[in-house]
């Protein structure tokens, strides 16, 4: 547990994050070009969600999943890019602990979330391919809101665990972080007491989480491959592949990015890497799921241009 005199004394103690204040003349450009980033992330995840929500065609578990994945990126970018607009414009940068154990909290819900989310919907694509006869009773309604559910569960238990461990850190003066988020390092670099049971917490539950995640991904394209390419037909290859491939995509990209940023060195020289690095994983990979969805997929596309058709016959 966390002393009082502890608590007292980290509550006073504030965080200044440095983010981009080293190229003061990117200042007005970088925050013209994450604020559009916002809003096409907003409009994108938001509109993917009322799509699946009001179009009955995609009232499958694919676009279930894909609504709740939307949600989700639609959450970590609110958390994360605000913050960000406010450091690039503001003079004082900095945060207090109470603030950014909170954004932390959260926006650490939303990635593993949405990890395991994405086996969920590696699954799903899984039972769809290979076992396409079994899809309807294999994938009932019952079973997609209890993965979602699990997703949800597992994001808030791991968060929880993190946010406990860092409660357990004390910190006695602020700090300057060179960075533009509260992640986990920002804690460990402004702590002034024993890190180790906070770096054993995140070395056990951040690899648990990837490497499990990772695995049933990997497990469920290994059978999907083989069965496509089991298959006599082209075009059968064809649809059955085009059904994956967006996920794919995601997929690889987001653990693309977290692999980037694991083999970046620690060194100071590499801080610039590691910012823009997280700004791919935080900010830009948010706004790419739904369009990697939409221009990937006719179902999706052919729901947008229902629903503009509506709008235009309504005006």
């Amino acid at each position: 547990m966390v002393s009082t005199d502890k608590n007292q004394s980290s509550a006073a103690v504030m965080i200044i994050l440095l983010g981009f204040s080293d190229y003061p003349e990117l200042q007005v450009p970088l925050f013209l070009l994450f604020l559009t980033i916002y809003a096409i992330t907003v409009m994108g995840n938001v509109g993917m969600i009322v799509i699946i929500k009001i179009n009955p065609k995609l009232h499958t578990p694919m676009y279930f999943f894909l609504s709740h994945l939307s949600l989700v990126d639609f959450c970590y970018s609110t958390i994360v890019i605000p913050k960000l607009l406010e450091n690039l414009i503001a003079k004082d940068r900095s945060i207090s602990i109470k603030g950014c154990i909170t954004q932390f909290s959260i926006g650490m819900t939303c990635v593993m979330t949405e990890m395991v989310m994405l086996a969920v919907m590696a699954y799903d694509r899984f039972v769809a391919i290979c076992y396409p006869l079994l899809y309807t009773v294999s994938m009932s309604p019952k079973l997609c809101v209890l993965l979602v559910t699990v997703a949800y569960s597992w994001g808030i238990i791991s968060s929880i665990i993190f946010t406990y461990s860092l409660l357990a850190l004390s910190f006695c003066e602020t700090k300057i972080i060179n960075n533009f988020l509260c992640e986990y390092s920002v804690f460990l670099s402004a702590s002034c007491s024993d890190k180790h049971f906070s770096e054993l917490i995140l070395f056990i539950f951040s690899n648990l989480n990837s490497f499990c995640t990772f695995i049933i991904i990997l497990t469920s394209y290994l059978f999907i491959f083989v069965t496509i390419l089991k298959m006599n037909s082209a075009n059968g290859r064809y649809k059955a592949f085009s059904t994956c491939a967006s996920h794919l995509t995601a997929v690889t990209i987001f653990y693309g990015t977290i692999l980037f940023l694991y083999c970046i060195p620690n060194s100071k020289t590499s801080w610039l890497v590691i910012k823009v690095g997280s700004v791919f994983y935080t900010v830009v990979i948010p706004m790419l799921n739904p369009l990697i969805y939409s221009l990937r997929n006719n179902e999706v596309k052919e729901a947008l241009r229902k629903l503009m058709h509506l709008k235009i016959i309504s005006q």
